[in-house]
């Protein structure tokens, strides 16, 4: 039975998502602000903690990717390589080192989320979009002073988040939230009633190839609303910290086992 993930056929070619490396390239419209540390303790599992400084800061991130495998077949069907999500990152501890954390995401298409299985990525359904820029200004704006770019997020027929950024300036970074290793739990529940974690393990992982365009930041404007089955609003906005646009290409190609978590399951 061949494909990196199922269905597993005898051709492979029914696999949702390819083998590894996966490439991207995207637009990344990020917003950094400061909650409750408290807020973000919460989101943190054995046997992660705080990060030792501004705990509370959280970034909201938006990103519109085109993604694809080594063949870049994807980059010609381009149902299978174009999808849109916004994800949330804090930062955390462990054993001395200060990693960045996914703490929620959405995406809007399968293979996404099935890459989240894979990655540790908590994934799950939603509908996001994001201002598109282009060259041409009738109908966008430019990566620039004064280009305006709006976002929104929902799931479950209603609106979690929107945003509105006004560039001002040049950039040297695209925000510090985001900016170390990711440290993800993956996780399998037992099969059997009332069983621990059949799986379950603390990994790290980060981009293999990184290029990145000029970053940019500018004025933005963030509002979180309250939904029955998500919890995005819990991360309420005390400061905003900044608003950031830039466009990035990524290599992933695995991660690290940072711990064997079972026997504490």
């Amino acid at each position: 039975m061949r494909g990196f993930f199922f269905p597993r056929t005898a051709t492979g070619s029914s696999s949702l998502i390819p083998n590894p490396p996966w490439y991207y390239s995207g637009d990344l419209l990020t917003v950094e602000y400061r909650t409750d540390p408290a807020r973000v303790a919460e989101l943190l599992p054995e046997p992660l903690s705080l990060a030792a400084e501004d705990p509370g800061a959280v970034a909201l991130i938006w990103a519109d990717w085109q993604s694809c495998s080594g063949s870049r077949e994807e980059l010609l069907d381009p149902v299978r390589s174009q999808y849109r999500e916004a994800f949330v990152v804090v930062r955390c501890r462990f054993e001395g080192r200060t990693y960045s954390r996914c703490v929620f995401i959405w995406v809007d298409k399968d293979f996404a989320v099935a890459r989240g299985i894979h990655q540790g990525y908590p994934k799950k359904l939603g509908s996001m979009w994001q201002t598109r820029p282009h060259p041409f200004a009738q109908a966008a704006p430019q990566i620039g002073p004064g280009g305006v770019f709006g976002a929104t997020l929902a799931a479950g027929d209603r609106r979690l988040a929107e945003a509105v950024l006004t560039l001002r300036a040049e950039s040297a970074t695209n925000g510090f939230v985001n900016g170390h290793p990711m440290a993800h739990h993956r996780v399998y529940p037992g099969i059997e009633a009332g069983a621990p974690d059949a799986f379950a393990e603390l990994i790290s992982s980060g981009a293999a190839e990184f290029s990145g365009g000029q970053a940019w930041r500018g004025d933005v404007d963030l509002k979180l609303y309250e939904s029955p089955t998500e919890e995005l609003a819990r991360l309420e906005v005390h400061e905003v910290i900044g608003g950031y646009y830039r466009q990035v290409g990524v290599v992933w190609n695995g991660g690290t086992t940072l711990a064997r978590l079972e026997e504490k399951a």
